[in-house]
């Protein structure tokens, strides 16, 4: 069977009515059909289809965001029993650290301290004092101004005593100075610190 395109010009297109499909000529039934088809066709994906197709990409998309998730989580989770461990030991190292901040009642000890440090150490003191306090978020500074005299080593040995005290001491602002007769000044900040919250 050929296809005649020339006796498409022969047609009388005001004869072809739906009553009379049967009577239509093969070439027009068959381009009839083609345009049917393809509109079903068309409208059946954009109405039916187009919508499924959509809804799956987007149902792939978030499985993949999911099992990401699902990952990231099942990590964590799989390490929950290594993190609250490590809690417990910070908490622990923290409770052993916050012991060895000096109370209000014992910070008057820690002058004695400081001055018997110095004085085992050979040096001469000149000055010590407490200075203002200095409040800050979770803690207090509580400054000592010490002014001694004695030898570069003598020096020395005083720092590293202080850092053996059993109360946390950490020293600042040195300033070193000649006096004459071998002698230097040591002028330091010594600084201790009390909690503010609750132990």
């Amino acid at each position: 069977m050929s296809l005649d395109f020339k006796s498409l010009t022969d047609v009388d297109w005001n004869d072809l009515t739906l009553e009379n499909v049967g009577e239509w000529p093969a070439l027009v039934k068959g381009m009839a059909c083609v345009i049917v088809a393809s509109l079903v066709l068309f409208f059946g994906y954009k109405f039916l289809v187009e919508g499924k197709v959509t809804g799956y990409e987007t149902a792939l998309s978030k499985e993949t965001e999911l099992r990401d998730s699902y990952r990231v989580k099942y990590s964590k989770a799989s390490r929950l029993e290594i993190y609250k461990q490590q809690m417990a030991e910070m908490e622990d190292k923290f409770s052993q650290l916050l012991k060895k901040l000096p109370t209000s009642n014992e910070t008057p000890g820690l002058l004695d301290d400081l001055s018997y440090v110095g004085t085992t150490s050979g040096l001469t003191f000149i000055k010590i004092g407490w200075l203002p306090e200095i409040k800050k978020e979770f803690y207090t500074e509580l400054p000592i101004k010490i002014e001694v005299e004695g030898s570069y080593h003598e020096f020395g040995e005083f720092v590293g005593k202080v850092a053996q005290l059993p109360r946390i001491i950490s020293l600042h602002d040195f300033e070193i100075q000649a006096t004459g007769d071998d002698q230097l000044m040591f002028s330091v900040v010594a600084k201790t610190y009390r909690y503010e919250g609750d132990e």
